[in-house]
């Protein structure tokens, strides 16, 4: 027996497929620096280069509070629909066989692929006052495009595919011996789901979650067309920043990108602090 193990056990002076760790690692660090920690640390140079007083009259601006508020909520409220609608669309495409199945499951990834100037453009005309879509809601009196209804509608479209694409996975590799167990035991399919499914599957949807969020906060380009964009209305925080570079107003853009940055890393940190407790809390069961 431990011959055999010593025999599969992998020698020390084997050559791995991959680089070794001091390699891998390296180009790690040079990539991811000259992709993000390069230029997110110029955001912050930049932006220390003001009087704090300075700092601080340009992130509490009226104008600039209302831009963060709206694109917030309107994030939030965002990745909150999808939450809902996008798990139940992974756990039809895994759990039921349909004619155009795979078709459907191609559409799913459509916002990826798409110009978001042009999703913003069709958006726009789909659900504006004369729109296929908007002619009927805004005959009940919701505003669907130029209002923060239209923001939310723009940021729900591009980040299906984040909840889609992390919970399906999840549900594919799920093993049904446990559903079945749990109905031997009498327990029902809503207790069955509330008790055993969705706990091992609240992870993925945290992801989902999280990763829509961050996506609706620094999108642009499907939601300036939808939006409207009025000051203190429907003007989001990215597109401030763009009116401010216009006007070559660099600490005012920076300053707004920091706090965009330091708030979105803050939830995201959040977020995955309890991602990790809920995982390690559920393995110790």
């Amino acid at each position: 027996m431990s011959n055999l193990q010593s025999q599969l056990k992998p020698s020390r002076n084997a050559k791995s497929v991959l680089p070794g760790f001091k390699l891998s690692m390296g180009f790690t660090l040079i990539y991811l620096s000259f992709l993000v920690l390069i230029p997110l640390a110029a955001i912050v140079l930049h932006s220390l280069q003001m009087s704090w007083s300075t700092f601080w009259d340009l992130i509490l601006d009226k104008r600039v509070i209302a831009a963060y508020k709206i694109s917030f909520l309107t994030s939030l409220t965002a990745a909150m629909i999808n939450v809902v609608f996008g798990f139940i669309i992974a756990w039809v495409l895994v759990r039921y066989n349909f004619p155009g199945k795979k078709l459907v499951n191609g559409i799913i990834d459509l916002p990826f692929a798409l110009p978001t100037a042009v999703a913003g453009i069709a958006l726009t005309a789909i659900y504006a006052k004369d729109g296929w879509i908007g002619q009927w809601l805004y005959a009940i009196n919701i505003p669907s495009a130029y209002s923060v209804i239209g923001i939310t509608i723009a940021l729900t479209f591009i980040g299906l595919p984040f909840v889609v694409r992390t919970v399906q996975p999840v549900l594919e590799q799920w093993d049904h011996d446990v559903e079945e167990a749990a109905a031997i035991l009498g327990a029902y399919r809503w207790r069955t789901f509330i008790r055993i499914i969705l706990p091992q599957l609240f992870p993925a949807i945290l992801t989902g979650f999280a990763l829509a969020f961050a996506r609706g906060l620094g999108e642009y380009g499907s939601v300036i067309f939808i939006a409207g964009n009025m000051p203190f209305k429907t003007e989001i925080a990215p597109l401030l920043m763009m009116t401010k570079l216009e006007q070559y107003d660099y600490a005012g853009a920076t300053s707004i990108a920091l706090v965009m940055l330091v708030i979105a890393f803050v939830l995201l940190l959040l977020m995955n602090a309890i991602q990790w407790s809920f995982t390690k809390r559920w393995g110790s069961l």
